[in-house]
């Protein structure tokens, strides 16, 4: 199955051609719901970590690229000051802007971001105004592509374009829906996803400065370097793993409370190893493990955005691998603690590993781990073996065969639908 067929077969809009090139696009619900045909037709990828493992929310370094999955908003002005969102399969979201206040109990829903993106422009100076909105989505939920950023990015380009004049940098609409994120969803996350989602391309992104993260981007043609990119999904699901989400976060913030820190970024790494065993003591061993991932992740980061850019892809792979095991062996965010049945990522791993044995292909934990999907560089030779020996254990439609995209969050088409 190719990138293409999966788009097309799982969706009920159709869309032909390249990005912005004799494109159409077929959706018959907006008027069924909202009584008029659409204005303009927006778009968001997902996107893919190709490094960088947790290493965002400690003002790290992280490579990335947006996917050719995609969330698609077909959009109409309405002349009020109601949004109203129908994200297909899910309820409509009504959002008075008369009150962009944040709600406790719209903690977790999508209201939640939708209000708080914004609130977030209208403290910009932004006169945000009503639209309806039909939201339709090949970003796979659960699988770490990160559909809730591809969202917040979504609806962050709609406000930008229609109320905003497009003043917002890409950059500036990762910022609002992580913000959203953060303060009216209640997540705590970084901003490589929506970073990914709202750039698109590879990039690398360096979060020293959290408020102006430098974005570089990277040209990469995996076919033409003979490989192709998957996304496994193990069959675990995310729910009820918060709080091991929420540990790296914590430990990482202990380590730094020994220095002094707020960030892992701000501290020296010589200095954390000429402390390391007093670092035990006080934060743990699992807490110093981690730092010692992220400590070599960044650095793991540069040394890929190099490889790619002087097109030396075994370099490249060889750190794709050696960051999967680092996950693996020091973040440990591949099996939650005291899983021992049910250890659905760390099973795709190995069976991922067999199936590449004697070839340079390579995979690692994807995201943000514990559950999900993993990631594999496969060589075009073998990607029929590998994706139908995938399937064949985890289960038909498992193993997805991605693209990258050029493109981030844009208006693909305004006028007549």
């Amino acid at each position: 199955m190719t990138a293409a067929f999966f788009i097309n077969s799982c969706c009920r809009y159709v869309r032909r051609g390249k990005m912005g090139e004799n494109m159409n696009y077929i959706n018959p619900d907006f008027e069924k719901y909202f009584g008029q045909k659409p204005e303009y037709l927006f778009s968001a990828p997902g996107r893919t970590e190709l490094s960088g493992n947790h290493t965002d929310h400690q003002h790290g370094c992280v490579l990335a690229a947006a996917i050719n999955l995609e969330m698609l908003a077909w959009v109409r002005t309405n002349d009020t000051d109601i949004i109203r969102v129908m994200s297909e399969g899910y309820p409509l979201s009504i959002i008075d802007l008369n009150d962009t206040d944040m709600k406790e109990e719209e903690k977790n829903t999508t209201n939640s971001l939708i209000r708080g993106i914004a609130a977030k422009f209208m403290e910009m100076g932004c006169e945000v105004k009503g639209f309806d909105a039909y939201v339709t989505s090949t970003v796979l939920p659960g699988s770490g592509l990160s559909s809730s950023a591809a969202f917040e990015v979504l609806i962050g380009t709609v406000i930008n374009h229609l109320y905003y004049g497009g003043k917002a940098t890409p950059v500036e609409v990762a910022q609002i829906g992580q913000w959203a994120e953060n303060v009216y969803f209640g997540k705590p996350c970084g901003l490589m996803d929506q970073t990914a989602s709202a750039v698109g391309s590879v990039i690398s992104i360096d979060f020293a400065d959290n408020s102006n993260p430098a974005v570089e981007k990277i040209d990469l043609d995996l076919t033409a370097s003979g490989y192709a990119l998957c996304i496994i999904d193990s069959g675990a699901d995310h729910a009820d793993l918060t709080d091991e989400y929420a540990a790296i976060t914590v430990e990482l913030k202990n380590v730094c409370r020994f220095f002094g820190k707020e960030y892992l970024r701000e501290v020296d790494e010589d200095e954390f190893y000429s402390n390391i065993a007093e670092v035990r003591r006080a934060a743990g061993d699992r807490a110093v493990l981690r730092a010692i991932h992220v400590f070599a992740e960044n650095k793991r980061v540069q040394l890929q955005k190099e490889a790619l850019k002087s097109n030396d892809f075994d370099a490249f792979l060889k750190h794709v691998k050696d960051s999967g095991l680092s996950s693996w062996r020091y973040l440990q965010n591949v099996t939650p603690a005291g899983y021992t049945a049910h250890q659905e990522v760390a099973f795709a791993l190995a069976l991922a590993e067999k199936l590449l044995s004697g070839t340079k292909g390579v995979c690692r934990v994807h995201g943000g781990g514990f559950a999900g999907t993993i990631q594999a560089f496969v060589p075009l030779e073998v990607l029929t073996e590998f994706k139908s020996g995938m399937e064949k254990v985890l289960g038909k439609d498992r193993c997805h065969v991605l693209s990258v995209r050029s493109e981030g969050g844009v208006l693909i088409k305004q006028g007549e639908f």
